[in-house]
């Protein structure tokens, strides 16, 4: 594949420091880019996402889907000269996995009931 198509993304994390920039080809999914963020996470972090399904990108404001491409998600960027397009990174665990842990931290509640009659 020519240099030329391919495409040059950064991944802005919550604290404004960056991943990257890499280099992509427009066939590459949405999927495939949240793989390589999990991988290139720094370590020093507090949140650290713990799968790919645990990250949100977001490009010129929308939520991108894993199955859309780089190439379709660029459309909006069509017309600039070989720029670095910055996608932001949001982590948020999947709700199923918070619910499950939540249940296994909590202590089992007992019902108690304290009635007085007088």
């Amino acid at each position: 594949m020519p240099e030329e198509d391919l495409v040059e993304l950064k991944f802005r994390l919550y604290d404004g420091s960056d991943i990257g920039p890499f280099r992509y080809s427009p066939a590459s999914t949405v999927a495939m880019l949240k793989e390589r963020i999990v991988t290139e996470w720094p370590k020093d972090k507090k949140i650290a996402p713990k799968a790919a399904n645990d990250i949100k990108l977001i490009n010129a404001g929308k939520i991108l889907e894993n199955n859309k491409t780089v190439g379709q998600c660029r459309v909006p960027f069509g017309e600039l000269p070989k720029g670095v397009i910055t996608m932001h990174v949001v982590v948020q665990p999947s709700l199923a996995k918070a619910k499950t842990e939540k249940k296994v931290d909590e202590p089992p509640r007992k019902n108690l009931c304290s009635c007085s009659i007088m």
